[in-house]
């Protein structure tokens, strides 16, 4: 039996607590509700109606009948609200339209340098969010939250940027509140790389409980998830490996003020940093792609090492958190199976052997989408929790 009385008795409408056992999107009875939760029907009947008129729900046809009638049964309406999911990088901005099962159901990117500055960043995704959800005929109305990843560190109580080195004018900027200047709904920010690892789950690895998401660009970061829950950390920036010091990069200078960091020898601008001063023509990570793509030996030498430096502060990431998956992402796994292949070639090495017995080293399988999907995530978690579904009702 579920216990989902007690919600009630310290003041919750009741009505949120049976949404949940709705979410999955299994259609139930109004017996077969009673029978999980141990309530009345006549309880469940007013619990499903109160459901019914924010239209969180709705019948979904009729059980097998055993004699007599059948009885109805509800499930949750996706449609019935809209979330706004914005995954924000150095240079480029992801925007996607996405109903209440996580349905990206319109979207829209362009290039748009994060040092623009906060401004004029969230008003493109006001003025780009207002266009997406006009394109499929809906209404601002039909809005119910917000979910925005930043590439940088972010107080997640707050929603604000924390001093981020590539983000100049954001620290402690209030992106909520600036927000809700023009959409009254919540607004959930996060570290990008965090939205990346729920994203990358939520497609490819529903039921795996540990995962570590390391996004590879202009920036290196990591995306924790233990036990089935992102982890943040005491203030928000758990998974901040790109300025871990790596053995290979003593005395290199990083933009974060020290040097060593492991994103000033691996990260893609570092890479093409570093073939330049062999002589090979290359301007950004982008381009030390299309180098491997065409199988520049010096570029895929190059990319190679980034991997294994990065498998260097993996290694001791796996002996701490015991992941069971490891997904790369990024712009800079475009590059394929060699940057993963010197991951691999460190940390299968490195570490414990019963630590990497049933560990798969990957490459993004939400590739490019991660950050909205998780985006939408984050923004559906919030709005149909508990409290905000009494606060609905």
């Amino acid at each position: 039996m579920v216990d989902i009385a007690r919600g009630s008795a310290l003041g919750s409408s009741g009505a949120s607590e049976l949404f949940q056992l709705l979410r999955d999107g299994q259609p139930r009875t109004r017996a077969e509700l009673a029978t999980l939760t141990g309530l009345a029907r006549s309880t469940i009947a007013l619990r499903v109606d109160a459901l019914m008129r924010l239209g969180l729900i709705g019948p979904v046809g009729d059980a097998i009948s055993t004699g007599g009638r059948p009885s109805s049964q509800f499930a949750l309406n996706p449609t019935a609200r809209l979330v706004l999911a914005a995954d924000i990088g150095a240079s480029h901005a992801n925007l996607a339209i996405a109903d209440l099962s996580g349905t990206i159901l319109v979207q829209h990117a362009e290039a748009l340098p994060v040092s623009d500055g906060p401004e004029r960043v969230l008003s493109w995704v006001v003025d780009s969010g207002r266009s997406l959800i006009a394109k499929i005929d809906r209404d601002a109305a039909d809005l119910i939250s917000i979910g925005i990843g930043l590439p940088g560190p972010v107080e997640y109580s707050t929603g604000r940027p924390i001093n981020p080195p590539i983000m100049p004018g954001w620290d402690r900027f209030d992106v909520p509140g600036w927000m809700q200047q023009h959409w009254d709904v919540p607004v959930l920010v996060d570290n990008d790389v965090n939205i990346m690892a729920l994203g990358e789950r939520a497609v490819a690895w529903p039921d795996t409980e540990h995962l570590i998401f390391i996004k590879v660009a202009t920036g290196i970061g990591a995306g924790v998830i233990s036990s089935g829950r992102l982890q943040r950390g005491a203030q928000g920036i758990a998974g901040d490996i790109g300025h871990v010091q790596i053995a290979r990069g003593i005395g290199v200078p990083c933009h974060c003020g020290n040097r060593g960091c492991l994103e000033a020898m691996a990260s893609g601008p570092a890479i093409a940093r570093a073939l330049r001063d062999t002589g090979v023509e290359v301007e950004s990570g982008h381009d030390v792609v299309e180098l491997v793509k065409h199988g520049n030996i010096d570029a895929v030498q190059a990319v190679r090492q980034a991997g294994r430096d990065i498998g260097e502060v993996l290694t001791a990431c796996v002996s701490l958190i015991n992941p069971s998956i490891i997904a790369i992402g990024g712009a800079m796994s475009q590059a394929g199976e060699h940057l993963i292949a010197g991951v691999r070639e460190v940390v299968y090495t490195r570490s414990m052997p019963l630590a990497t017995e049933h560990l798969s080293i990957v490459q993004s399988r939400a590739a490019d989408n991660a950050g909205v999907i998780g985006a939408s995530m984050l923004a559906i978690h919030h709005a149909l929790s508990p409290e905000s579904i009494d606060a609905m009702a």
